[in-house]
């Protein structure tokens, strides 16, 4: 059975817990009700994701963050820097692992003794404190285009290169946050140029790998899984060398890699 996907979940909790989340994330974190979680992001002044997680809402002043990719000590770290006077605390969990678990209406959650259940339709994840269970989800969510970020793609991307409109992970009608001016300018007035796709490789890969073509950085690898048939991962690739594809294939790339395309996202 393979090991469990690792968990990095953290807490916030206090008085002023949701209007804090409100003010830094860019979700609609007072929209959220207790006993469902929504997509949400840090993002830094320039837009770019900081940190991509699911939101949790499990009481009226208490919020429990899975991120998807990157440290949940780091990211505590950087946002304890913007407390100030709130009343509230960050708390970053001991490590916990992530199982596939039945399927579970969307946003949904169920918190059991033993495990915390995120619905997400077909399936649900749980976090657990157990090393029973399989990761099974991170196909599923792969092909519904979910990213996870690690490796290089942290700090680098904004949100329409990773569809997260189409997440409601961020909202433009909102209070300001961190990157929104950014946010509503890309949404208004588009321009961007790099978009989300699922593809398969022709040999492995590592996610968080950048990809080049004439040297040029022309996308990222954000998560890549191997099944018995293939190579599946998600890619951020610029607009440009998309276009190139024939048929769905690319082979542009400076170390031989070819790629098909399965799947497009919109910003």
């Amino acid at each position: 059975m393979p090991t469990p996907y690792p968990a990095e979940t953290l807490l916030i909790e206090g008085t002023d817990a949701i209007a804090f989340a409100q003010a830094q994330f860019s979700s609609k974190v007072s929209a959220l009700t207790m006993g469902h979680w929504q997509f949400s992001a840090w993002l830094d002044p320039q837009g770019r994701v900081r940190a991509l997680f699911h939101l949790v809402r499990l009481a009226d002043d208490r919020l429990l963050l899975l991120l998807r990719g990157g440290s949940a000590a780091g990211m505590v770290d950087a946002l304890q820097r913007f407390v100030f006077r709130s009343k509230l605390t960050l708390t970053a969990l001991p490590p916990r692992v992530l199982a596939t678990g039945p399927a579970q209406p969307m946003h949904a959650i169920d918190d059991a003794a033993e495990a915390l259940s995120l619905g997400c339709g077909t399936h649900s994840v749980q976090i657990t404190a157990t090393n029973h269970g399989n990761d099974a989800w991170r196909l599923l969510q792969l092909r519904a285009g979910w990213p996870w970020l690690s490796g290089k793609a942290l700090d680098a991307l904004q949100p329409p290169a990773l569809s997260l409109h189409r997440l409601h992970a961020v909202a433009i009608d909102k209070g300001c946050y961190p990157g929104q001016e950014i946010v509503a300018r890309l949404h208004y007035r588009g321009g961007h140029k790099r978009h989300l796709h699922s593809v398969i490789l022709s040999h492995a890969a590592n996610a968080g790998e950048v990809l080049r073509s004439g040297e040029r950085e022309v996308g990222c690898l954000l998560d890549v899984i191997s099944t018995d048939t293939a190579i599946e991962a998600l890619v951020v690739l610029s607009d440009e060398v998309a276009a190139q594809a024939n048929d769905g294939r690319l082979n542009t790339f400076d170390d031989g890699l070819v790629m098909h395309i399965n799947n497009t996202w919109p910003a």
